[in-house]
């Protein structure tokens, strides 16, 4: 049966319609429309693909099994959330192997929420690290970092059954170069982060394929006046996307504008970091096989900041507040351009045969609800 939605307005990934009449069956779109003036004060966008997340509901994706990591992706569902990249963390090889299996098995066999309600889809996973610098390593444990290799690339690459779609690694370590031509042939993106690099070694990145950075400004060289390192030279390139995480604790506001002055609304994607204590209070908690204590809600590895508890429309919400952009350009920084960076463009188009995926802001711009596959998020 068919049913429709409307609103004032629809954000698409590039540009608006008004009063638009959305039409949907068996969980797909079959037209959108513009139709008559209808007294909403409602907008449509896009749910969100969130690439760069460890957990949730105390449910760390190293260790989650198929019903922690389903509610894990129901509760991302109930912020926005439609489709994402577990992330793993650094830890010893054996735990990792292990964790990249289950997670290809719940790629490959989705698991229903036990109540029922939908949730978010797993499409591939974000490998962060263990392929990092030691002077910027954050949290990530020094000792299961690993120099970059192809053998040990394959070989986790097996365990997860061909899903890793994105890694996180540091340009200038050893045989680095070569891996990122390695993965990026197979088609898996690289993006540069926990890293020391210089502007040479990035831009060495960069041509061996490398296409984003991992939550810029957190984990790598800081930006210097005769030195720009890896920060200073993604916001000088125009073709390379840049992570933030828009929390106001990882980055600071003014910071934020900075990135999205410069990044602008085609090349700055917002991320979480978020890990097993989002939608949790304040206590301890893991991330990988560290422990994490969230004070006030700020997560912490003993002085070391730890990931985050944000959520996805929060980060929405606090990119407008910070730099004044619009509904449209906050939503496409969680929508339109990881997905894509990640060439996974369909999963944010909102056109007849994509999946009917939604999200519905109020008139002052708050996320009061939202579909996936036709089915209304609580």
């Amino acid at each position: 049966m068919i049913r429709q939605v409307t609103a004032r307005r629809l954000i698409t990934d590039t540009g608006e319609l008004a009063y638009p009449v959305v039409s949907m069956e068996d969980g797909k779109i079959v037209s959108v429309e513009a139709g008559p003036e209808n007294g909403s004060t409602d907008t449509l966008t896009a749910a969100f693909l969130e690439i760069h997340v460890h957990g949730a509901r105390s449910f760390d994706f190293m260790a989650a099994d198929q019903d922690g990591i389903a509610e894990a992706g129901r509760f991302l569902a109930t912020h926005g959330v439609a489709h994402y990249l577990p992330t793993t963390v650094t830890a010893p090889l054996d735990l990792t192997l292990k964790a990249l299996e289950r997670l290809a098995d719940a790629i490959e066999r989705p698991h229903s929420h036990a109540s029922g309600a939908p949730v978010a889809t797993p499409v591939g996973i974000h490998l962060e690290g263990p392929f990092v610098s030691h002077g910027k390593r954050g949290v990530h444990p020094a000792a299961s970092l690993q120099e970059p290799s192809v053998e040990l690339f394959d070989r986790l690459q097996t365990a997860a059954r061909g899903h890793i779609r994105l890694i996180t690694m540091a340009p200038e370590l050893p045989h680095a170069l070569e891996m990122i031509e390695h993965v990026t042939a197979k088609g898996v993106r690289v993006s540069m982060g926990h890293s020391m690099a210089t502007e040479a070694e990035t831009l060495a990145g960069i041509a061996a394929g490398a296409s984003s950075s991992t939550h810029l400004f957190n984990a790598m060289r800081p930006l210097d006046h005769r030195e720009p390192g890896i920060a200073g030279t993604i916001l000088d390139r125009d073709d390379i996307y840049a992570e933030a995480i828009c929390d106001g604790v990882h980055v600071h506001p003014a910071v934020i504008r900075l990135w999205l002055k410069i990044k602008g609304e085609e090349r700055g994607i917002l991320v979480t970091d978020g890990i097993s204590a989002t939608g949790m209070p304040d206590g301890r908690y893991t991330l990988g096989d560290l422990d994490v204590v969230v004070k006030d809600g700020v997560c912490l590895s003993g002085e070391t900041l730890a990931g985050s508890v944000l959520t996805m429309d929060r980060a929405v919400a606090n990119v407008q507040r910070f730099t004044g952009t619009s509904l449209g350009t906050a939503v496409r920084l969680a929508s339109r351009n990881p997905a894509r960076m990640m060439g996974m463009a369909h999963l944010t188009q909102m056109a007849p045969g994509a999946a009917a995926n939604f999200n519905r802001f109020d008139a002052e711009g708050r996320r009061i609800g939202g579909m996936i596959e036709g089915r209304q998020v609580e």
